[in-house]
């Protein structure tokens, strides 16, 4: 009881470290979906993949049977690509930093099930999927 009350800091800086630590498994899996749960959601609800690097990234390589609509062309090529604002759509860039803001964009437009694929091509080649080049 006296180192305790000796090193409260301590113990206090340990539990708060690893309460930050737990809180993303607390929350949920992550800001997006990893590739298990991309894969689930492509066979299952038709998830349309929209790839939203630039053309040299997407030519060099892409998700099979993904579509490519550059982040900045979002807002005018997302509707042809995806007719329906029911559909699910998970985006995907070469890290997922692109990706956040294409399915912000989708979801200000009235796309309701966008998501973004957590890790982008990274995490798909880690999982060990499959990729196409053009």
């Amino acid at each position: 009881m006296k180192f305790l009350i000796d090193n409260w800091t301590l113990l206090l800086i340990a539990l708060s470290s690893g309460g930050l630590l737990l809180w993303p498994v607390i929350k949920g899996a992550g800001p997006g979906l990893s590739p298990s749960a991309a894969v689930l959601q492509i066979n299952r609800d038709k998830a349309v993949v929209v790839d939203v690097g630039d053309a040299a990234e997407y030519a060099a390589e892409h998700i099979g049977a993904s579509k490519h609509v550059s982040l900045a062309e979002i807002k005018a090529k997302l509707p042809e690509v995806v007719k329906s604002k029911d559909t699910p759509i998970i985006f995907v860039c070469p890290k997922g930093m692109r990706s956040k803001t294409a399915a912000s964009l989708a979801k200000d437009m009235g796309y309701t099930r966008a998501d973004v694929l957590f890790g982008g091509m990274v995490a798909w080649k880690e999982a060990g999927l499959p990729t196409d080049k053009a």
